[in-house]
C-alpha cells in the first residue's frame, strides 16, 4: 500500500508548497492566538484584534486579549478572520463528483417512505467535494439524501475534513428528508404507482405520520420492530426537524398546512416562491434554506427563482440561510452565492448570517459553531479580505482548533492528511 502523504496538494493549486501541515490533533496543537486580524464574529461588530484558542476551543477574543507566555501566535496581518461556512443543504460524499453512477446514492427510491434510511451510511469522505469546501472556507454541511421520494431519510451534520464520517459528525441525525412536489410526483407517476400526483404525495407523508403516532402511542413493550415509524417519532417528538423541500408557493402552503396537523418542526429546503408568500412563512416562525442560487430555470418549479428573495425574506422577518444543494452548485460557491443576494438587495450582515449562525441554528449546532465567541468551537477561516468580494481567497482554514488548509508558499491551498 502506498503511504499516505505528508500533505496533499488541493486541485487549484499545481505545486505542492514548501510548509507541509502538521498531523497532529493533539490539544497542544490546537491552543494558539491569531493577532492582527480584522475579525468579524458575526454575533457583535468587527474589530481589529486577536482570538485565543485553547484546546481547540474560543477562549477569548477582543481588541485587547491577554496572551499566555510561549503561545504560538499567528499574525494575521490585517487578513479577515471569519467562523467557518455552514451549508445546511448539501449532498456531498452521497453524490460523489465525478463518479457517475457508481457514486450516486442519494436516492433509495424502491419505496416513497425511507424514513429509517440514513444519508450517514452512503457518504464517502474523499470525495473531492470535501477538499472544496474546505478551500471555499466551508467547515460544516449537513449532508441529506435526495428528493426523489415523498420521504427521503435521515439527514447528518458534518465537518468537512475527515478520514472516517464517523469522526467528521456533528449531529446524526439532523433531521428527516422530505419531499413534495414535481420530483416525487414524476418519479413515481412515470411508474404508474402511487404517488403520481401532489395530493398523492401529502397522503403518503400524512399516512406515514399517521402510522408513526399510533405506534408510539403503544407501551413500548407492545411496539413492534419498525425503523420507519421509530424514525419518524423523532420528528413528532421534536427531536430533529422535518426537513421539507418544497419550491412553488402551494406546496410550501402545503408544508405549513402539514406541520400544523402533526406539530412538527419544520425547515423549508429551497422555499424557491418563499417570497411569494413569506409574510405566512414568517408567521409561522419556520426558516428557509434558499437556493441554489447560481442555476438556471432548469424545471417549472424554479422559473420564479430569484437572488432578490434572501433579502426579501429576511425583510419580511423569515429566518433565511443560504444554500448550494452541491453538487448543483459547487460548494466553494457558497458565499458567491451570499455575495450575489447582496448584489440584489441582501444586507451584506444578513448575508454572513445565512452561510453562518442560521444554518448552524437549523441544524442545532449554534452553542458550537457559527459565530466567534468565547466556548465555541474553533472553526475559523482566515481570508486575504471581505469573502463577499469573490477576488478574496482563503488563506488558512481551521477545524475545532486543528489546522486544515493553507495556502504554500505558490498560493496553492495545501489540505492537511486525515
Amino acid at each position: 500500500m502506498t503511504p499516505e502523504p505528508a500533505h496533499r496538494a488541493a486541485p487549484d493549486s499545481p505545486a505542492a508548497p514548501t510548509a507541509p501541515i502538521a498531523p497532529s490533533a493533539s490539544a497542544s496543537a490546537r491552543t494558539f492566538a491569531i493577532t492582527g486580524a480584522h475579525v468579524v464574529p458575526i454575533e457583535g461588530e468587527p474589530f481589529d484584534g486577536t482570538v485565543l484558542v485553547q484546546d481547540g476551543r474560543i477562549a477569548a477574543l477582543g481588541p485587547g486579549v491577554e496572551l499566555p507566555e510561549d503561545l504560538p501566535v499567528i499574525d494575521a496581518d490585517g487578513a479577515w478572520l471569519l467562523p467557518g461556512f455552514v451549508d445546511a443543504h448539501v449532498h456531498l460524499g452521497v453524490d460523489e463528483e465525478g463518479e457517475g453512477w457508481a457514486g450516486d446514492d442519494t436516492n433509495e427510491m424502491t419505496d416513497p417512505v425511507m424514513a429509517a434510511a440514513r444519508a450517514i451510511d452512503a457518504v464517502n469522505p474523499l470525495d473531492i467535494g470535501f477538499d472544496d469546501a474546505i478551500i471555499g472556507g466551508v467547515t460544516a454541511v449537513n449532508v441529506n439524501p435526495g428528493s426523489g421520494n415523498p420521504i427521503g431519510g435521515l439527514a447528518v451534520a458534518l465537518r468537512t475534513h475527515g478520514r472516517v464520517v464517523d469522526e467528521m459528525v456533528l449531529r446524526s441525525p439532523s433531521g428527516l428528508k422530505a419531499a413534495l412536489g414535481e420530483n416525487p410526483k414524476r418519479v413515481y407517476g412515470e411508474r404508474k404507482q402511487t404517488p403520481s400526483t401532489r395530493l398523492g404525495v401529502a397522503l403518503t407523508i400524512r399516512q406515514a405520520f399517521a402510522t408513526a403516532r399510533a405506534w408510539s402511542r403503544k407501551p413500548v413493550e407492545e411496539r413492534d420492530a419498525d425503523l420507519v415509524s421509530e424514525a419518524l417519532t423523532r420528528v413528532l417528538e421534536r427531536e430533529i426537524p422535518w426537513r421539507q423541500h418544497a419550491h412553488r408557493a402551494d406546496d410550501i402552503a402545503t408544508a405549513l398546512r402539514l406541520a400544523e396537523e402533526f406539530g412538527y418542526r419544520l425547515v423549508l429546503d429551497h422555499g424557491t416562491e418563499s417570497y411569494l408568500i413569506a409574510d405566512r412563512v414568517a408567521a409561522a416562525g419556520v426558516p428557509v434554506l434558499y437556493g441554489p442560487l447560481i442555476v438556471s430555470r432548469s424545471k417549472v418549479e424554479v422559473r420564479h427563482r430569484t437572488p432578490a428573495a434572501p433579502g426579501l425574506l429576511t425583510a419580511a422577518g423569515v429566518e433565511v440561510s443560504i444554500i448550494t444543494d452541491h453538487p448543483v452548485v459547487p460548494i466553494e460557491f457558497l458565499v458567491h452565492q451570499a455575495a450575489l443576494a447582496v448584489k440584489h438587495g441582501m444586507a451584506p450582515a444578513d448575508a454572513l448570517r445565512a452561510i453562518t449562525l442560521h444554518p448552524a441554528r437549523v441544524l442545532g449546532l449554534e452553542d458550537r459553531i457559527g459565530s466567534l465567541a468565547a466556548g465555541k468551537e474553533a472553526d475559523l477561516v482566515l481570508w486575504e479580505g471581505d469573502p463577499l468580494d469573490v477576488r478574496h481567497r482563503t488563506l488558512r482554514v481551521w477545524q475545532g482548533g486543528r489546522e486544515v488548509m493553507r495556502r504554500g508558499a505558490d498560493g496553492g491551498a495545501v489540505i492537511a492528511p486525515r
